[in-house]
């Protein structure tokens, strides 16, 4: 039987997978066929040597479609390429609400949005290391606050700094956790547009992104079918296995979660959604540590074009349990390493075609 075995359908291909020539991305599809049968890859052909066969792919397009025959057989698989060659990253902050509500509930005391400390720092770290971040946000926290309550006042500043500061859905709030891991398209599709409507109307059309991050990971393959019929494009997650079993991985079954956690990102060809895979999660570690973790995914050349790092909102925020004094040094060792290393951040949607 005609099998397709590397790349896998949906994979996003580097040099780390192949080599690069005169900046043409060539990559050897491998795969099985009937013994000694003889298989044409895109219209290369090669013996099916001992029943395997391996055959050198230019890689040229965003989007590249390889095709293998075999007699009457037919297998095929779709890949990417990223639109850059270079190292890049995105930085993403999960669970925001506060300083949203702050905001409202003192426009008076904020003429700017970055008289507010939070969005002060993610200033700096925008004029300091050009760090362009986007804020995952709810709809409400548990006081009463809602998004509906925000005044637009501020969507000309919004605007003007739309280049490097973007805001998305994340969940409906805070609680309960996994909020998706169960529910339904139009479920799904009515939180996101609630809280879509919202950020168009106080901050603007312009400061919205096409990838986001569903809170804890977890959602059906409905509910990402929402998401992605809205325009959604790509969501971020942790894509490891406990014990054998996906978390924070959205629908993906095991064997794709496994694949996708020693890859940068992958694409659902059927939902027409990329997956990027979690680099750094800062306020796990140190900032003693951040180094170190950095260092261990840039030993794996699979994971290393592509940087997803990402922090949390209320670890910056004292009044609560969660506060971290030195978060703010686990985001700059972060940005520091990165820039140091020859990143440049983007956003997915820059990247990711």
């Amino acid at each position: 039987m005609l099998a397709l075995s590397f790349p896998c359908h949906g994979d996003l291909v580097s040099p780390a997978d192949g080599r690069l020539d005169d900046g043409r991305l060539f990559v050897t599809a491998r795969g099985t066929a009937p013994r000694q049968s003889l298989v044409t890859v895109n219209g290369v052909s090669v013996n099916a040597d001992g029943g395997a066969f391996a055959v050198e792919v230019p890689i040229v397009e965003p989007t590249t479609r390889i095709v293998a025959t075999c007699g009457d057989e037919r297998a095929s698989v779709t890949v990417h390429r990223p639109l850059t060659r270079d190292l890049v990253y995105r930085f993403s902050t999960d669970d925001n609400i506060d300083w949203l509500r702050d905001l409202a509930a003192d426009p008076s005391g904020h003429g700017s949005l970055f008289d507010h400390p939070y969005l002060a720092f993610w200033h700096e770290m925008h004029e300091r290391f050009g760090v362009r971040v986007q804020h995952n946000i709810y709809w409400h926290d548990q006081a009463g606050f809602d998004l509906g309550q925000m005044p637009d006042r501020w969507r000309d500043e919004f605007a003007d700094h739309a280049d490097w500061l973007r805001l998305t859905f994340h969940a409906d709030a805070d609680e309960p956790a996994c909020p998706y891991a169960a529910a339904g398209y139009d479920e799904v599709g009515a939180d996101y547009e609630r809280v879509t409507n919202e950020i168009v109307r106080f901050a603007g059309e312009h400061s919205l992104s096409s990838f986001t991050t569903l809170h804890w990971g977890a959602a059906t393959t409905e509910g990402c079918r929402a998401l992605a019929d809205r325009g959604v494009r790509g969501l971020a997650g942790y894509f490891h296995l406990h014990g054998d079993q996906p978390a924070v991985a959205y629908h993906l079954d095991a064997a794709t979660t496994a694949h996708l956690a020693a890859r940068d990102a992958w694409r659902d060809e059927a939902l027409g959604l990329w997956f990027v895979k979690h680099d750094l999660v800062a306020n796990c570690w140190l900032p003693a540590q951040v180094r170190g973790q950095l260092d261990a995914v840039w030993a794996n050349p699979h994971r290393r074009q592509l940087m997803e790092v990402m922090i949390h909102e209320q670890y910056f925020r004292p009044e609560k349990r969660w506060y971290q004094p030195d978060v703010k040094q686990r985001v700059i060792e972060t940005a520091a390493w990165l820039e140091e290393h020859g990143y440049r951040s983007v956003l997915w949607e820059e990247v990711l075609g």
